[in-house]
């Protein structure tokens, strides 16, 4: 394998770009053009970095499809003058951003590697100079034959290069902030990289890239509970701009044994809105078949959402939404995965 090539290196914002003023102490953003300064292990990567800001820098709790569109379109733009490319980014909605990107960038032939940090560069104890320096040597790393050995979208954090779309943020304040609990890991990062190519994607190297720009965002994410309420429940579904939800339902896609819930969401699917059943629970599989009340679901028009995340599930939905009006096109496509998003045969 060769660690060289050319990378860009996208800062969108977050705790990773903050710094300490030295005559405050308070912490501020930093300047990514003068990252060199700031990371003087630099000098020792072969690979050549360039830098792009985003201006202002986005706080991730803000992140939003326009953001992701904006993303889009750097990469497009500069797809064939990289050989990978390196976002940092807030972890808050790194795993939202990293799945929109894995459908957004259709036929992926490049590594995308979204990181971040839970302790601002500037600060001693930092994790963001481990997370970006693994991060840029993993998005340089190709095979002889020329081709990257990730050509995916992936999250790299605390040793660990994961499939973005794959991936959630399980850890609000700890070093290993993410994971992909249904599946895994893409590459291990210790002495040496450890890859586990047999789970890489393989894209079709005679096709381009394509490159897509439009999100449809009428689509919302609920949680059953025990005693949710009728009438909060059909405000919600009979909003006309509602095209699409995703459901959390309890353990293997199951929910309450209320008449007025399979109706409400009957209702909703017959008029063409797309419900996607995923569980609540951080590992495993939606099996609707299982229960009775998942087979009542099923009748109803819902769809699987398999071991798909909250994330991919949503970010998906918004994605096939913006390319057709056909609500059964989209549960179609909601049924199968189309970047790697779940395990079909579960």
């Amino acid at each position: 394998m060769n660690w060289n090539g050319k990378v860009l290196l996208i800062y969108t914002g977050g705790t990773i770009g903050m710094d300490v003023n030295p005559q405050t102490g308070a912490l501020e953003p930093l300047d990514f053009k003068h990252l060199k300064e700031h990371l003087p292990e630099f000098k020792y990567i072969k690979t050549d970095i360039d830098v792009f800001q985003f201006d202002p820098p986005i706080d991730s709790s803000d992140m939003s499809p326009r953001s992701w569109i904006k993303l889009v379109e750097i990469i497009e733009s500069l797809y064939s003058r990289y050989d990978g490319f390196v976002i940092l980014h807030g972890t808050d909605t790194m795993a939202y951003t990293a799945s929109a990107l894995s459908f957004l960038l259709e036929n992926l032939t490049k590594p995308v590697i979204l990181t971040g940090s839970q302790l601002p560069l500037g600060q001693l104890r930092t994790d963001g100079k481990e997370n970006i320096l693994t991060s840029i040597e993993l998005a340089s790393t190709y095979h002889k034959d020329g081709t990257p050995v990730v050509p995916e979208v992936c999250i790299y954090f605390n040793g660990h290069l994961l499939r973005g779309n794959r991936s959630t943020k399980k850890n609000a304040d700890g070093f290993n902030a993410f994971d992909s609990f249904n599946y895994p890991h893409l590459c291990d990062a210790g002495v040496n990289f450890t890859f586990h190519e047999h789970h890489i994607l393989h894209p079709d190297y005679s096709r381009p890239m394509v490159a897509h720009h439009k999100m449809d965002r009428n689509v919302i994410i609920f949680s059953l509970f025990p005693g949710i309420e009728e009438h909060i429940v059909k405000h919600v579904l009979e909003a006309p701009e509602l095209r699409g939800i995703i459901m959390r339902s309890f353990g293997s896609g199951n929910a309450p044994h209320y008449p007025w819930i399979i109706r409400a969401l009957k209702e909703a699917s017959q008029r063409g809105v797309v419900v996607v059943n995923i569980s609540q629970c951080i590992a495993g599989c939606v099996e609707m078949s299982r229960y009775d009340t998942g087979i009542q679901l099923l009748d109803a028009g819902i769809i699987s959402g398999r071991d798909s995340t909250v994330e991919a599930a949503a970010t998906k939905l918004m994605f096939l939404q913006a390319q057709y009006q056909d609500a059964d096109k989209i549960r179609q496509l909601m049924a199968h995965p189309i970047a790697g998003e779940f395990t079909e045969n579960q």
